[in-house]
């Protein structure tokens, strides 16, 4: 995958990311580098007209072909020690918003974010970039069929906190010190009936304008915010 910009490509060089080829333009300060070993990466100099033919806009001037992003298995990670805080995706197709809410993730310390294999936006270098790096530093996990996910975490002990406009419980209603996951639907169709009904309980943020939704990234930042800050 080739992914740009300085900070996807700084994180990918710290995680110990595989990397083919690294790509900088001729007035590319080496410098950003040195603390990195990359003596045994191949480094190939573009001019700046063939660096924007090739990346788009925002590459920083240094680029990256590095080996595709996979995650861990949610057995794996729920054999892991310690509390749990899962963020759940049904139907966000957006890339940026996948990337924002992967920057948010690892921000607040989330346990892993789990995505569908279908109706989902995938790893492209945009979500790489959105992510600013910090999709080297949380798990992603992709499934097969979310409801079957959920099923498997619930007899795992984690509760299902689906978030939905049409309930009278707000943030307040999360036991933050329980092991959680949190849903969250597309802008334009919220959660599947299926998934929602799967939920142990749904929850909405307090608005006190005139707009009754907010971005999913926006939304996804402020309820992990909460749910952090109380545990």
């Amino acid at each position: 995958m080739l992914i740009h910009g300085k900070n996807p490509v700084i994180e990918a060089l710290r995680a110990g990311r595989k990397i083919h080829t690294l790509f900088i333009t001729e007035t590319f300060d080496r410098r950003v580098l040195s603390d990195y070993d990359t003596s045994s990466i191949p480094i190939k100099v573009l001019s700046k007209q063939k660096m924007y033919a090739q990346f788009p806009k925002g590459h920083q001037g240094l680029a990256a072909d590095v080996v595709d992003y996979t995650g861990p298995t949610l057995k794996t990670v729920l054999a892991k020690p310690g509390p749990k805080l899962f963020v759940m995706l049904d139907t966000v197709e957006d890339p940026h918003n996948l990337g924002a809410i992967l920057r948010n993730a690892e921000a607040f310390g989330v346990t892993a974010v789990i995505i569908p294999k279908h109706r989902s936006a995938a790893v492209t270098p945009t979500v790489v970039k959105v992510s600013a790096g910090a999709i080297e530093h949380i798990d992603l996990i992709t499934v097969t069929n979310l409801n079957q996910t959920v099923r498997v975490l619930k007899d795992h002990g984690v509760w299902i906190v689906g978030t939905d406009l049409d309930t009278d419980q707000t943030l307040e209603s999360i036991h933050p010190e329980t092991d959680l996951a949190v849903v969250f639907g597309s802008e334009g169709k919220g959660l599947s009936r299926l998934l929602k009904s799967h939920c142990d309980y749904l929850v909405r943020i307090p608005m006190l304008g005139q707009t009754n939704s907010l971005n999913v990234s926006v939304a996804c930042g402020i309820v992990l915010y909460d749910i952090v800050r109380r545990r």
